[in-house]
């Protein structure tokens, strides 16, 4: 008998096209209503309906009641980290127009992946951590050195703070498009939202790519001492 039996349900779920597509849009750490996330999957409202109340069964999507509005989005970090390991195995996706080669372009640039950075933008980033000693590489993590927890405190990020939520803390999350290990955990959620509130990034809307401001390009410069390409 298989030690645990559920891991061939679970898979089968996340396989299946329709629903690989719901969660992908997920990929952004929001939560969705129904009519977005089938219009994105190019399925009817009643199918993704079908696939959500699946995922939901399976506690890989939770919801979020408003009124009579439901909303959906991942369940934890540890399913976001699965899908972005299995997109990172996927092959590349077939690019058929102008729009889609737009729209991959700024994905592989600079996105969210969950809750933290990814792409160029996340590996470059993390790089430059690791470069400037602010952290340094274990084997599945990274930890913050006395240097570094001088940095975060200048950037005006409370590391004793962000070590407080229950989660994992530093992990390494493996970059679909980059091919290399970027910043996860509550520490890369809290750069996120450190960089949103500087205005150094900016969310597009409808997807998960993320736009590097006048004052970011300058900031990345400037603090982190490397310049987006």
């Amino acid at each position: 008998m298989s030690v645990s039996p559920n891991v061939a349900v679970v898979a089968a779920l996340v396989s299946e096209a329709s629903r690989a597509a719901i969660l992908t849009v997920m990929m952004d750490g929001r939560y969705h209503p129904v009519n977005e996330l089938a219009y994105r999957a190019g399925i009817t409202p009643q199918t993704a309906s079908f696939h959500l109340a699946k995922m939901v069964d399976a506690n890989i999507v939770s919801i979020e009641k408003q009124g009579r509005h439901r909303y959906y989005g991942i369940q934890s970090q540890e399913v976001a980290g699965i899908m972005e390991m299995l997109l990172s195995i996927s092959p590349p996706m077939e690019i058929r127009s102008f729009k889609q080669a737009l729209e991959d372009g700024a994905m592989r640039k600079a996105r969210t992946c969950y809750d933290h950075l990814a792409g160029k933008l996340g590996v470059q980033l993390t790089a430059s951590l690791l470069e400037n000693g602010f952290i340094s590489e274990e084997k599945d993590s990274f930890s913050i050195t006395d240097k570094g927890n001088d940095f975060f405190a200048s950037f005006h990020i409370d590391v004793e703070q962000v070590k407080k939520k229950r989660r994992s803390f530093s992990h390494k999350c493996l970059d679909w498009s980059e091919r290399r290990h970027h910043l996860a955990g509550a520490l890369g959620t809290a750069l996120l939202e450190r960089f949103l509130a500087l205005n150094w990034i900016e969310r597009i809307p409808g997807t998960r790519a993320i736009k590097v401001t006048c004052e970011g390009e300058k900031g990345f410069k400037e603090v982190f001492l490397f310049e987006l390409v």
